[in-house]
C-alpha cells in the first residue's frame, strides 16, 4: 500500500486516533517552534513575510475571520495580527500542554484555545480563512486537513506554509539521520501528495507553488542576495523545487461567492480627491467588478473614474455607458479614436482626468483593490508618488511568466546601473501619483512600454518622493479574459525608453528637472 493510500485511510479512521493524532501535533508543534526561535536566524522577519504572502492571496479585508490550527507560542499569530492591522478576528488554536504560559505570548487581542479536546471544542464554529504553519506531518495531515475543511465557511480558504521535503538541506539532514539510526522530527509531505489529498477531501481551487529560497543554513552575509534572488528562483522550472516551503492555498465550494466588501478609507486629506484611471480594450467581463469594488473600498476618496474606450470590439463601452447612467460624473468615458494602443489610452485618460491625485490601473485589478490601501497610506505619509511593487519581497507572484520576471529583472538592472537608482519595479501600471507630477510626464510610447515611462520618469522627477508598495501579481482567470501583453513585441518598446531617458538625462534639456539636473528632449 502506497503513502497515498495510506494517508486516504487515515482520514476514515481519525475518530479512533484523535488522542495519538493529538500529541503528534504537539510534538510537531514543539521541534518547529524550537527551530523559529533558536536555528533561524531572520525568523521574525521570515514570518512576516509569510504573513504577508497570506494577505495577499486572500486580499484581506477587514472583520474576516482567521483561524490558525497549531499556533504554538504565537510566532506566526502575531505576525498576522501586524499585517491584518488587527482588523480581523484571530483564533489560535495551539496542542501545548501548558495552556496558560503559552497564552503569555499572545497579544491581548488574539483568541488563544487548547487543542486538548480538538474538534469537540470547536463545534458550531466556522471561520473564512485557516492558516497553517509547517504543522502538516504524513501522520497529522490528513486529520488537520479533514477537520480544517469542516470548519470552513462556505468558500472559505486555507492558506499553508509548509516545510518542502525536496529542499536539498533537508534531504541531505534526513539521509544522515537515517544512517545514524536518528529519530527524524518531521516525517514532511511533498507537493504531489498535498494537491491530491487536499482535492480528495473536497478542496476546489487548489494552487500548490514552491517558495522561499532563504533558509539555513545560509549566513547573515547572504540573506540580503537571496532575498533578491528568491523570487527568480520561486518561478525557475525545475530549481523552485528545492525551495525551502511549499505553499498551498485551497478554497472550499462553492467556486464563486461574492467577496465582502468594506471601506478602507482613513485618510480624510484624501475625500474626493481620486481620479482613477484605467485603459479598456475588450472588458466587459471586467468592467462592473471594477468599478463595484473600487466605490464600495474606496468610494470617499473617489472624485471621478475614468475609463477609456480604445477602440473595444465587444460590448465593453456599453458597458460604460451603462454605468454612466448610473453613477452620473462618477464615471466618465473617453471614448478613443485609432489607431489603438494602450499608451495611447493612457495619455488620454491622464488629461481627462480632473482629480487631485490619479490612481493608473489595469481592469483586471479588481482583486486586489484590498491593497491599494497600502498605496494611500503611503500618500498619506508625504509620498508623493506610490507604486504597486511585484519584486518586493513582501509581493506575492502567482502564475508569472517566467520570461517577463527575467525580462522584468533585466530591465530594471540596467535602469539601476545608467541612472544609479536602487529600484524593484517601476513597470507596472498601478501607480498613484500627484497631479503636479502627472502634469509633467512625457510620454511618447503607444504601447506597453508606456508602463515603463511613466515609472521611470517619476523616479527621476527631482523631488518627487517615490514609495514602493508591495503587491500582489495573479495572472488572469478564464473569466478575465486574456491580457494582450507579449514580452517580444514589447521589449523594443521598453529599450526605446532606457535609450530616451539616458540621453535626455545626459545630452539635452527638458520641460522638468531631473534629480541630476536639466536635459532636453532629444
Amino acid at each position: 500500500m502506497n503513502d497515498m493510500t495510506l494517508m486516504k485511510k487515515t482520514i476514515m479512521t481519525i475518530t479512533n486516533s484523535n488522542e495519538t493524532i493529538l500529541q503528534q501535533a504537539s510534538r510537531r508543534e514543539a521541534f518547529r517552534d524550537h527551530y523559529t526561535q533558536n536555528i533561524d536566524p531572520i525568523y521574525e522577519e521570515r514570518l512576516l513575510w509569510q504573513a504577508q504572502t497570506f494577505r495577499h492571496l486572500t486580499h484581506l479585508v477587514p472583520g474576516e475571520t482567521i483561524l490558525e490550527i497549531g499556533s504554538g507560542k504565537g510566532f506566526y499569530t502575531n505576525a498576522l495580527l501586524k499585517v491584518s492591522r488587527g482588523r480581523n478576528p484571530i483564533t489560535a488554536l495551539h496542542f501545548c500542554d501548558n495552556h496558560a504560559k503559552v497564552s503569555a505570548h499572545y497579544s491581548d487581542q488574539i483568541e488563544v484555545v487548547s487543542g486538548a479536546t480538538f474538534p469537540e471544542n470547536f463545534a458550531n464554529r466556522r471561520f473564512k480563512y485557516i492558516v497553517f504553519q509547517n504543522m502538516l506531518d504524513r501522520d497529522t495531515v490528513s486529520f488537520l486537513m479533514a477537520n480544517a475543511y469542516e470548519l470552513l465557511e462556505e468558500g472559505g480558504r486555507i492558506v499553508c506554509a509548509e516545510s518542502n521535503p525536496w529542499n536539498p538541506v533537508f534531504a541531505i539532514r534526513n539521509w544522515f539521520r537515517r544512517r545514524l539510526n536518528l529519530p527524524t522530527p518531521q516525517t514532511l509531505v511533498n507537493q504531489l501528495e498535498l494537491y491530491e489529498l487536499i482535492s480528495d477531501i473536497g478542496f476546489i481551487r487548489v494552487v500548490v507553488r514552491f517558495n522561499d529560497f532563504v533558509y539555513a543554513p545560509l549566513p547573515k552575509s547572504l540573506i540580503w542576495l537571496f532575498r533578491n534572488t528568491s523570487t527568480i528562483l520561486e518561478n525557475t522550472p525545475v530549481i523552485k523545487k528545492f525551495a525551502g516551503r511549499i505553499l498551498l492555498q485551497a478554497q472550499k465550494p462553492p467556486r464563486l461567492l461574492k467577496k465582502a466588501h468594506a471601506n478602507l478609507c482613513f485618510h480624510e486629506g484624501l475625500t474626493n480627491k481620486i481620479s482613477v484611471v484605467v485603459p479598456c480594450y475588450n472588458e466587459q467581463m471586467n468592467i462592473g467588478p471594477l468599478v463595484d469594488g473600487l466605490l464600495s473600498y474606496y468610494g470617499d476618496y473617489i472624485y471621478e473614474i475614468v475609463l477609456v474606450d480604445d477602440n473595444s470590439t465587444d460590448q465593453t463601452q456599453t458597458i460604460i455607458r451603462d454605468h454612466i447612467q448610473k453613477l452620473g460624473n462618477r464615471i466618465k468615458l473617453v471614448a478613443r479614436n485609432p489607431p489603438n494602443g494602450v499608451g495611447y489610452a493612457i495619455k488620454e485618460g491622464y488629461q481627462a482626468a480632473s482629480g487631485d491625485y490619479i490612481l493608473s490601473m489595469d481592469c483586471d485589478f479588481q482583486d486586489l483593490l484590498p491593497e491599494l490601501e497600502d498605496m494611500f497610506d503611503a500618500i498619506a505619509d508625504g509620498a508623493d508618488v506610490a507604486i504597486g511593487s511585484r519584486f518586493s519581497r513582501h509581493s506575492v507572484l502567482m502564475n508569472y511568466p517566467f520570461g517577463k520576471i527575467i525580462a522584468n529583472r533585466l530591465f530594471h538592472l540596467c535602469f539601476n546601473i545608467l541612472f544609479r537608482e536602487k529600484r524593484r519595479d517601476l513597470t507596472n501600471n498601478l501607480k498613484l501619483m500627484k497631479r503636479e507630477f502627472a502634469d509633467k510626464l512625457d510620454l511618447r510610447e503607444g504601447w506597453f512600454a508606456v508602463n515603463a515611462e511613466v515609472g521611470l520618469q517619476l523616479a527621476l522627477i527631482e523631488d518627487a518622493k517615490v514609495k514602493e508598495v508591495p503587491i500582489s501579481w495573479i495572472n488572469r482567470t478564464f473569466d478575465q479574459g486574456h491580457s494582450s501583453f507579449k514580452v517580444l513585441a514589447s521589449g523594443a518598446g521598453y529599450g526605446r525608453v532606457l535609450v530616451r531617458l539616458f540621453r535626455q538625462l545626459n545630452f539635452g534639456s527638458s520641460r522638468f528637472q531631473w534629480k541630476s539636473g536639466a536635459s532636453k528632449d532629444d
